[in-house]
């Protein structure tokens, strides 16, 4: 390079290099975004760094610059210099982007090879076709092509230009400084400032883990129990109210405040979402703490670990979270003891397959993991005379309760239980031996492909562990597989030591996503998610991102529909399944309903779901009635959040209670729905929400999701499954009724409406 090119090289960094304003002290403070910077490792950072910039210019996503093209104004740079003509600008622009030295600063100043192109792209066509470009710029480059200027001296308006296509650029430090968790446990000062006692339990199921834990949180001034699931949080609500701690119930749908809505109780029992980590408390009880590395929901029970203000915390769950619990808290000062348990009964794995639905005896429970293989076994079972119970994932928890209950009645004749692996936590089932149909579960792997693999020592143990349990009728368990091939792959796995959790899950939070739309307000939410991923920093050695495909499949769901980035956010962390077409397209007629401002009243849902509810006739209504009930409790998880515009949560709970009644109805005459599928059933035979959702992703790869055809396919879907009910009237009806808010002329009204739109829909 030339000393006079050296010189302007240096003159155009010097000129660019205006430094840009820093978060506040008390936005990082906030955000948790503190660091050590002594002890942070630069070359590695300079490589995640590289590797980041790579990935944020396929996010980005240029915004168009409006060209100057009024007519009534004066072109004051034409009226200084004279006009330009267009075919010498397009080669003096042409030129400036084959500078070595232009693409060196790009490159300083953020722009790779990729984004350069798009901006040079828009930045030619800005001043190609503007009438009036900007005086300045119109100024520098008629000098140019009047050789009292050089090419380069384009550079300073070219990066105006291109920080307006990509605001980005113009906010990179603030961006990476929200995005900065690698000390999330600042984000918890309560915490940090209460002496805390970390007491993990752990061992495997039917140790009396759990016992130990509940017996502290029983005897404690005041205790919060954290449980993965509604089933198990409701079952410690009931159980220590009745050995008379009075207890709340916190889930993500219901709050049960025994003393009234205005006297909470000491005591409270919630889903791991839910924990209030600003209360402080005696003693808190994490329950299954290994699902700390789930890569969905791992970002919980990190957050309940690190933010609970308590002075006891109690861990329950597998000996393989120890190691890492361990060192994370010794690292932040708390106090860490570990309690190993045993299990209490014998578990035997034997050496033989059941082989045939023959040698199936009562106290066996058969776990699949398909519906298809649920309805299969079941069919088979029940041609037998075996009469059996059922539990899977989608149905609601007082049907789980009741099939359970059910199945551990000694004076009912049903005993035999074909479940899922939904049956690994949250029932308590009198199980002499578990049965493996399979040892392969079916996945979606990122491109929306249907794979099968072999499932983990720890799913085996967990669900082989169910078999057996202490002071039941059947104390000592077995476990075995179905087929004699599955016999070995069961025994390797199972004696396999379970990998040591090396890492616990984070995910952005509202308040940072928010201040991301600050600094990108074109950007669409799930865009802003992606480029928070691609930006953030971690600790890796302690933690990982957690899995956002569900989050942004929502958000792209509802893109088009207007509501402020605070509520788009909320709807998207509804957990809703997103596998289920029908009850994908009322979210997103939740969403349309509430940016109308227009309440979600109980009559506007009724003529939705087509209430009341008929008993299912054949397989497709049991399936479409379980996800409504998946949809009144998206109502109930919104009304928490939003209680003015869904204002009917009594009401709508009372019609939950009726459905669950009727889905229980449903499931005890499966044998009766089977038999209309009967022709078409075989256990290869591909789930309808599986296929829904390899549907979805391969659009989203093919077509970049979008958005208006995903809503036709879902509400073409929906139509073909509606349920057209038969039935006069359900209790809640009568309720109505009887209470004087409806007449019969208006809920004759309701349902003729109703039967009229299904009628013109098919």
């Amino acid at each position: 390079m030339s000393s006079k090119l050296y010189c302007r090289h240096h003159f155009l960094k010097h000129i660019l290099s205006l430094r840009k304003p820093k978060l506040s002290i008390k936005h990082n403070q906030i955000l948790g975004c503190i660091v050590d910077n002594d002890n942070y490792d630069i070359k590695s950072e300079r490589h995640r760094s590289n590797e980041r910039e790579k990935g944020l210019s396929s996010l980005v996503r240029p915004i168009p610059v409006k060209l100057a093209n009024n007519a009534d104004d004066i072109n004051v740079g034409a009226e200084l210099t004279g006009g330009i003509k267009k075919d010498e600008l397009l080669k003096l622009l042409n030129q400036f982007a084959r500078r070595p030295i232009v693409l060196k600063l790009a490159a300083e100043n953020g722009l790779d090879t990729t984004l350069f192109h798009k901006a040079f792209i828009s930045f030619r066509l800005f001043c190609a076709d503007s009438e009036q470009l900007p005086v300045d710029l119109h100024i520098v480059l008629s000098d140019i092509l009047q050789n009292a200027g050089h090419v380069d001296d384009i550079f300073p308006y070219f990066l105006r230009h291109a920080k307006q296509t990509f605001p980005h650029l113009d906010c990179m430090e603030d961006l990476q400084n929200i995005s900065d968790l690698r000390l999330p446990a600042n984000w918890y000062p309560e915490a940090r400032s209460t002496p805390r006692k970390i007491i993990i339990h752990a061992g495997p199921t039917n140790s009396g883990k759990t016992y130990h834990a509940l017996e502290r949180f029983l005897s404690s001034k005041s205790g919060v129990y954290c449980g993965p699931l509604k089933l198990l949080a409701t079952e410690v609500f009931h159980k220590s109210n009745k050995l008379g701690t009075p207890c709340d119930l916190v889930t993500g749908e219901e709050r049960r405040m025994v003393n009234g809505d205005d006297n909470p109780t000491d005591h409270v029992a919630c889903t791991v979402e839910m924990v209030n980590v600003t209360k402080p408390f005696e003693v808190a009880v994490i329950d299954e703490i290994q699902m700390i590395k789930d890569p969905q929901r791992g970002w919980a029970w990190t957050r309940a670990l690190l933010g609970l203000c308590a002075q006891e915390v109690h861990l329950c769950g597998e000996g393989s979270a120890i190691n890492m619990v361990s060192d994370l808290m010794t690292s932040i000062g708390d106090e860490v003891q570990v309690r190993k348990y045993k299990r209490l009964t014998k578990l035997t794995y034997l050496d033989y397959a059941v082989e045939s639905f023959e040698n199936v005896k009562a106290g066996d429970c058969i776990v699949c993991f398909s519906k298809n293989d649920i309805y299969h076994i079941s069919r088979q079972l029940e041609l037998l005379g075996k009469e059996v119970a059922v539990i899977y994932g989608g149905l609601p928890p007082g049907t789980k309760l009741a099939q359970a209950q059910k199945f551990n009645d000694p004076n009912d004749p049903c005993k035999i239980m074909v479940a899922t692996d939904a049956i690994g936590m949250g029932l308590n089932l009198s199980i002499k031996r578990i049965i493996f149909y399979a040892m392969m579960k079916p996945t979606l792997n990122e491109k929306g492909e249907r794979e099968m693999d072999v499932i983990s020592t720890s799913q085996a143990l967990q669900i082989g562990g169910r078999a057996g349990r202490y002071g039941t009728e059947y104390e000592n368990g077995e476990v075995t597989t179905f087929r004699s091939e599955d016999l070995q792959i069961l025994k390797d796995v199972t004696s396999r030591l379970i990998e040591p959790i090396e890492q616990a899950g984070l995910h952005p939070t509202a308040d940072q996503i928010e201040l991301f739309a600050y600094h990108l307000p074109k950007a669409t939410l799930s865009n802003l998610i992606d480029i928070f991923v691609t930006l953030c920093r971690l600790d890796n050695d302690n933690y990982f991102m957690c899995d956002m495909e569900d989050f942004k499949f929502l958000a792209d769901m509802i893109q088009h529909v207007p509501l402020n980035l605070r509520v788009r956010y909320t709807f998207c962390c509804a957990p809703i399944p997103k596998k289920q077409p029908y009850v994908c397209t009322m979210f997103l007629k939740f969403a349309r309903q509430f940016s109308r401002n227009e309440p979600l009243t109980l009559d506007w849902l009724c003529l939705q779901i087509g209430w009341p509810f008929a008993p299912p006739g054949v397989l497709a209504d049991l399936v479409h009635l379980e996800g409504v009930f998946d949809i009144l409790d998206l109502y109930l998880w919104l009304s928490y959040r939003f209680p003015e515009m869904f204002p009917d949560v009594t009401h709508i709970r009372d019609m939950q209670t009726e459905l669950d009644q009727v889905i229980q109805q449903g499931v005890r005459q499966l044998t009766t729905l089977l038999k209309s599928r009967e022709s078409t059933m075989s256990t290869g035979t591909q789930d309808i929400e599986d296929d829904f959702e390899i549907k979805v992703k391969k659009s989203k790869r093919k077509h970049k999701l979008k958005l208006d055809s995903l809503v036709n396919e879902l509400t073409k879907i929906d139509s073909s499954d509606t349920n057209v009910n038969k039935q006069k009237y359900g209790g809640l009806t009568g309720k109505l009724i009887g209470d004087g808010l409806i007449t019969t002329a208006m809920a004759d009204k309701m349902h003729e409406e109703w039967s009229n739109k299904n009628k013109s829909d098919d």
